[in-house]
């Protein structure tokens, strides 16, 4: 077994650019607005690029390999998790996502939950995180209008900012903005909506899973430090832990054969070590660790996000314990 990275998938957006860019080469014509880095689902599929499963789809490797791949503790029949990053030259619409009850009845499909990481934060860079100081009808009212901005929380970002956006939650990607986002296994969205682009938008289906009460506050993180790096623990719940981890020379890690991993690279670059080799990893990658990988070392000067579909408890006991000292 071995670290494995899989081929781009590129998706041409009416609200993309080209900012990927500056760190990715050969890049597809277009407005790419996001690329989907480890996915396992009907409308993306990622295909392996590296070593020996090079050329075999996700799902052909989840039948191959069962849970020495994914890990005891996860289903081979539905993988859990989006990997993608997004690119915002243009504000995305007014969106909200199901969760699992509502999309498993409608669309058959499970919900969303997802988070965010600024990767880059060009002039202007913001992103709306939930409503402020409304209620239903006026919120009905500002879509037939159009007129939202005193009902969204639209916050300005940098570089590193982490927000976790629940399902239920209003939320738009705006302007000038490159996005790590991590996600449960759907692609089921509900714009409420679009600034007269001409797509479909979905109002019913919105104001039946929109919750008003849910506030989209940023991370604020807990950082531990480490011999040769530091790591911050960003987000947990049930669908996944994330995690940041900051590579000043070298970390040791090993797998964990109950679940996989992904390592994004965000800033930097180096290389991950393992008994059989080393893979490269530079800023804009993101590599699958199998559960039964073993022993890896992550080396360079490069911040790295982690994510994973926890065992909430023992997370919380590493935090708890980091607390502590």
């Amino acid at each position: 077994m071995y670290p494995i990275r899989f081929e781009n998938l590129y998706y041409d957006k009416v609200w993309g650019g080209r900012d990927f860019e500056l760190f990715r080469e050969n890049m597809p014509d277009g407005n790419i607005g996001e690329t989907w880095d480890v996915a396992c689902h009907p409308n993306g599929m990622s295909v392996v690029e590296n070593g020996e499963y090079k050329g075999i789809k996700l799902d052909e490797l989840i039948n191959m390999l069962g849970t020495n791949l994914v890990g005891t503790k996860i289903s081979i029949e539905k993988f859990p998790l989006l990997v993608k990053l997004i690119n915002a030259k243009e504000k995305l619409s007014v969106q909200v996502h199901p969760n699992d009850e509502y999309g498993m009845r409608v669309e058959n499909e499970f919900g969303k939950t997802e988070i965010w990481y600024v990767v880059e934060a060009f002039e202007g860079a913001n992103l709306v995180v939930g409503t402020k100081n409304c209620t239903k009808e006026q919120f009905i009212k500002a879509i037939e209008t159009g007129e939202f901005d005193e009902y969204l929380n639209k916050v300005s970002v940098k570089k590193g900012d982490t927000f976790f956006v629940k399902s239920g939650l209003v939320h738009a990607i705006g302007e000038g903005v490159i996005i790590a986002e991590i996600q449960q296994n759907s692609d089921t969205t509900y714009r409420v909506y679009d600034y007269n682009r001409g797509r479909e938008i979905h109002v019913e289906k919105a104001l039946d899973v929109i919750d008003f009460s849910l506030k989209g506050d940023k991370s604020k993180g807990l950082m531990k430090e480490c011999d040769g790096y530091n790591k911050t623990y960003l987000s947990l719940c049930d669908y996944f832990s994330l995690e940041k981890y900051d590579i000043l020379n070298n970390c040791m890690e090993e797998s964990n054969e109950e679940r996989f991993y992904i390592f994004t690279c965000v800033e930097g670059n180096g290389i991950i070590k393992y008994s059989d080799g080393e893979l490269i990893i530079n800023k804009g990658d993101s590599i699958f660790i199998p559960a039964t990988l073993g022993k890896y070392e992550l080396i360079g000067t490069m911040s790295l996000l982690k994510s994973y579909v926890p065992s909430v408890k023992e997370v919380e006991d590493e935090i708890l314990n980091t607390i502590k000292g």
